[in-house]
């Protein structure tokens, strides 16, 4: 995602979607539009987003699996194909969405990280962040998490996972990965929870304060936005 502006099309940047539609229309022989299951926002990656398109055209899936990579550019990729229920829509028919965000907490960055880590040189406290995460699981009023603007009705959404896993790091430090799963997010609202829950591994937030931000319901009460280039649909 690094070199995108999102997912969605956009009139004057490259997105993804406009590389998808942009491959399938001289197998379709017209226009295609193309839906995915979930909008990221510029720089942000996707490891498993899902899209679907209507085509007339007949074509095995692998036959198109092979003629989508052969057009689409080399920095992104169709995985798989296969012909869907009718009905079904990429983003309509979304059960869950599952975010994962990764911080490579060492002194030295590896040139090799840096387009797909934030790179957070100072030692966080995992134990502190892991039950700061906790404190995320279950029905909440994630208004504190959403981007200032953000238009929706109600900021409620259910949380099924929240959770930090560690790995080391050649040369010293570590790679800390943060996994968030539910039916729903708020615009920003991963990354705004990364930046608050990174605070609480430095020590200016403690994992109970969690809960106080939850319960304040302003923008104001959380951390800063974490940047995009460490978060993975």
């Amino acid at each position: 995602g690094t070199d995108f502006s999102g997912f969605q099309r956009q009139s004057n940047a490259r997105s993804v979607q406009a590389e998808f539609e942009a491959a399938l229309a001289p197998i379709e022989g017209r226009d295609v539009t193309v839906a995915g299951a979930g909008r990221t926002d510029a720089g942000v990656h996707a490891l498993g987003q899902v899209a679907s398109f209507t085509l007339t055209t007949a074509i095995a899936a692998n036959d198109l699996l092979q003629a989508l990579n052969a057009r689409l550019p080399g920095d992104v990729r169709a995985w798989s194909v296969e012909e869907a229920g009718r009905g079904f829509h990429a983003r309509f028919s979304a059960r869950a969405k599952v975010y994962r965000y990764r911080i490579s907490n060492t002194r030295v960055m590896s040139p090799f990280q840096r387009r797909y880590a934030w790179h957070v040189s100072r030692r966080l406290d995992f134990q502190a962040m892991t039950e700061a995460a906790s404190e995320l699981l279950g029905e909440h009023d994630f208004s504190s998490f959403q981007a200032k603007g953000g238009k929706t009705t109600t900021g409620t959404r259910t949380v099924t996972r929240s959770s930090w896993s560690e790995e080391p790091l050649a040369g010293g430090g570590r790679l800390l990965s943060y996994e968030i799963a539910g039916t729903g997010f708020l615009k920003y609202m991963v990354r705004n929870i990364i930046g608050t829950l990174v605070e609480v591994g430095d020590g200016r937030r403690t994992p109970a304060s969690v809960r106080d931000i939850l319960a304040a319901g302003r923008r104001a009460a959380a951390g800063p936005t974490a940047p995009p280039v460490g978060l993975y649909l």
